[in-house]
């Protein structure tokens, strides 16, 4: 156990650039940037604040999902490029033999890169997420404060939307983490053979499987066949927006546990459960060919 959890780190360590260094260094650049927006004169305080109290609940929970959308589509980028470059990075920087006389599997290896996209790349990018909301909270209660517009009560209600919001983005990230897992080990299972070439092949094989079964099957054209459909329906995010839409709209204030349970109840699970089995399939092939031909 100890072995595969130096494994793991070994991950986070030779990829924290991408996961935290870049990530955090983008929230200073930002957090400049605002300040520079106000003391300019840029951004006027007065009624920014203003805006704040009149629709504060509104705006933080706007603001909220608006930066942890951000940084979920910059994570789903990121974790892309690991997959497609991580799995193949031993074979790249000629490690191989060296992993080859270690008492460690192929497969425990190639698992372990798995499980750090799953655990400590995503908790990177969550924790500086987290901090860049938090500066932006603090930002806004800044501006209220000189608009001469703050108080306890505001500050109370800006702290539970924050954590009301964390809990919120913990869930979805962790769901969209097991929603995209086949991808994340299909791309990394052709890493493991062609190396940096699955990135294109990535993109191209929803295409290719598309346009075979439009060729023997037949169909209109080779996107409107079973396979497109159903690569369409696995690559987008399932997300209920009833509950969502009647928040924007005014007519029902936000509650955390009502969304979770909402989002949740929604969930294609069962997708999920095929999808697991699906990567476990893919990781366990991939180490089979690692460990019967992937030296060069």
């Amino acid at each position: 156990m100890k072995a595969f959890i130096a494994l793991v780190h070994r991950e986070y360590i030779e990829h924290r650039g991408a996961f935290f260094i870049a990530p955090l260094i983008l929230v200073g650049v930002v957090f400049v940037l605002t300040l520079l927006a106000f003391s300019v004169h840029r951004i006027d305080s007065r009624f920014s604040g203003q805006l704040l109290t009149v629709v504060p609940t509104w705006v933080f929970v706007a603001g909220f999902a608006g930066l942890a959308t951000g940084w979920m589509v910059y994570l789903g980028f990121t974790l892309f490029f690991y997959c497609a470059d991580g799995f193949a990075a031993d074979k790249r920087n000629n490690a191989m033999l060296f992993w080859k006389s270690m008492p460690v599997s192929d497969l425990k290896v190639l698992t372990s890169k798995l499980v750090a996209a799953l655990t400590v790349l995503p908790g990177s990018i969550f924790a500086v997420a987290l901090l860049s909301i938090l500066i932006m909270f603090g930002v806004a209660y800044v501006t209220t404060m000189i608009a001469g517009l703050g108080s306890v009560t505001l500050l109370g209600s800006i702290a539970l939307i924050f954590a009301q919001m964390a809990l919120v983005f913990l869930v979805v990230l962790a769901c969209a983490l097991l929603w995209y897992l086949p991808y994340m080990a299909l791309v990394g299972a052709m890493a493991t053979a062609v190396g940096r070439w699955a990135i294109p092949l990535a993109v191209l094989l929803p295409t290719i499987l598309s346009v075979l079964e439009w060729v023997t099957l037949g169909g209109l054209h080779p996107f409107a066949t079973a396979t497109w459909r159903f690569l369409d329906y696995r690559s987008q995010f399932p997300v209920s927006f009833d509950y969502l839409e009647r928040v924007w709209d005014g007519t029902e204030q936000f509650d955390a546990g009502t969304f979770l349970a909402d989002f949740l109840g929604k969930f294609d699970w069962t997708q999920v459960g095929f999808g697991a089995l699906f990567a476990i399939a893919a990781i366990v092939l991939a180490a089979e060919y690692r460990k019967r031909g992937a030296i060069t």
